[in-house]
Parts: C-alpha cells; sequence; structure tokens
C-alpha cells in the first residue's frame, strides 16, 4: 500500500497539471474570502470563517474529482491496470494506497488556507476574537467531507477508462450526496424531510462546524466513504475475474 500510496502522490506533483489543480483551488477560495463583494470578511465585519466553510465544499468538489479522475481510468485506459491487478499485491492495498494518496493531496491543499484563519485571528477587534472551536470542528469536517468525496471519485474512476467521464461522474455524485438529499428534504416537512436530510453530508458537516465532535456525524462520514470504497473494491475484482 504504502509503494502504491508513494508512486501516486509523486506522479501528482511531478505533472504542472497537479500544481495547477491546487492553485485554482486556493484562487477560488482566496478571492470568495478577501476579494468578492458580496462574501469577502472585510465587508462582512465579523471575525468568522462562516463564508469559507460555506463555499469551500463547492470548490472541493472539484479539486477532489480532478484529483481521482485519473487514479485508475488512465491505469485502464493505459493498459497497465492489468498488470496492476496480477502483481501480488492485495487488491484492498491499491485501493487505499490511491485512496489515501488522493486524500494526503487534498489536505495539502487545504492546509494553505488555515493562513486565513490565523489573519482573522490577528485582524479581529480584539485580537482573537474568532471562534476557534467552530474553527477546528469545520476543519475536522472538511477532512472528512473530503474523505467522502475521495471515495466517490475513487469508485467512478475504477467504472471508466474515461477520465472526462470519470471527473463529470465524480463532480454529480458528490454534489448529490452533499447537497442533493438536503434540496430533496426541503420539498417535505416533518419528520420524512428530516429523515432525508440526515443522509446528506452537508448535514452532518454543518453538525462538525458547530464545534459539536457528535459520534454520529463521525460514524456517518466514516461509513460513506467506506461503502464507496467497498464498491471500488467490488468493481475493479470483477474486472481482475
Amino acid at each position: 500500500m504504502l509503494s502504491i500510496f508513494k508512486k501516486e502522490v509523486s506522479t501528482f506533483f511531478n505533472s504542472l497539471i497537479g500544481y495547477i489543480v491546487i492553485a485554482v483551488f486556493l484562487l477560488l477560495t482566496s478571492l470568495v474570502v478577501w476579494i468578492y463583494p458580496d462574501t469577502n470578511i472585510m465587508d462582512y465585519g465579523f471575525a468568522e470563517m462562516d463564508v469559507f466553510f460555506n463555499y469551500c465544499p463547492y470548490i472541493l468538489i472539484f479539486l477532489v474529482s480532478a484529483i481521482t479522475m485519473r487514479m485508475f481510468s488512465e491505469e485502464e485506459k493505459s493498459g497497465t491496470l492489468e498488470l496492476l491487478l496480477t502483481k501480488p499485491v492485495k487488491l484492498i492495498d491499491i485501493i487505499l494506497g490511491k485512496y489515501f494518496a488522493a486524500l494526503w493531496i487534498i489536505v495539502l491543499a487545504i492546509a494553505p488556507t488555515l493562513v486565513y484563519y490565523f489573519s482573522i485571528y490577528y485582524l479581529g477587534n480584539p485580537k482573537g476574537n474568532i471562534d476557534s472551536a467552530s474553527v477546528v470542528g469545520s476543519y475536522f469536517g472538511l477532512i472528512l467531507l473530503a474523505a467522502a468525496f475521495a471515495a466517490i471519485g475513487i469508485f467512478t474512476s475504477s467504472i471508466t477508462k474515461n477520465q472526462v467521464i470519470a471527473f463529470i461522474s465524480a463532480a454529480i455524485l458528490c454534489y448529490f450526496a452533499f447537497d442533493g438529499f438536503a434540496q430533496l428534504a426541503s420539498l417535505f416537512s416533518g419528520s420524512f424531510g428530516y429523515f432525508l436530510s440526515y443522509f446528506s453530508l452537508d448535514f452532518h458537516f454543518d453538525a462538525l462546524g458547530k464545534g459539536l465532535l457528535d459520534s454520529r456525524n463521525l460514524i456517518y462520514l466514516l461509513s460513506f466513504s467506506f461503502v464507496f470504497i467497498f464498491m471500488t473494491y467490488n468493481s475493479l475484482n470483477r474486472k481482475r475475474q
């Protein structure tokens, strides 16, 4: 698994496209937080990062889809997937190696955004006038959300040799998993509406953003990732047979 992990990370950062993808992610989040007139913190006047955490998941969808789209589809297109699957390496090790590589790259892309927190911390009046517990919870939720998106991206990459199709499929599924259930829930009232919204990743991400690490939210997000990793395993296992 470790060798697969190192290979994927190295391949990503040996490509100019890898740096461009991360640069675009940071540029878009910076524009949202500091520049756009309807969202920038300086005009908003409050020392908080709600704007960043409200918009970041949607930007993250495209970042994760771009990172994961080539993980298996490129291997299959080039003909190296069959060779990889016949090596004396467990299939789950191959999947997890690629999965954790994608997640590590995403974490590296998110890490520079901590500058936003420290900037707001020192710009606050008085200094430090920001709900740090909420920020920590939101960042933790963002990593778990990225893990769920990465699991979706790995799965879509395993079912097609076309990277564009893998990208589009991952983006659509990530959006539906994050916000689709919530939109459906808004059409209903009462307990059924709440039941539908509970399946939305946004529901659990928002709960973590309040600074409360509820085990139910953690279990749901981790289970969501596990389901798509399991689906990836089944998809590749059928190709190996």
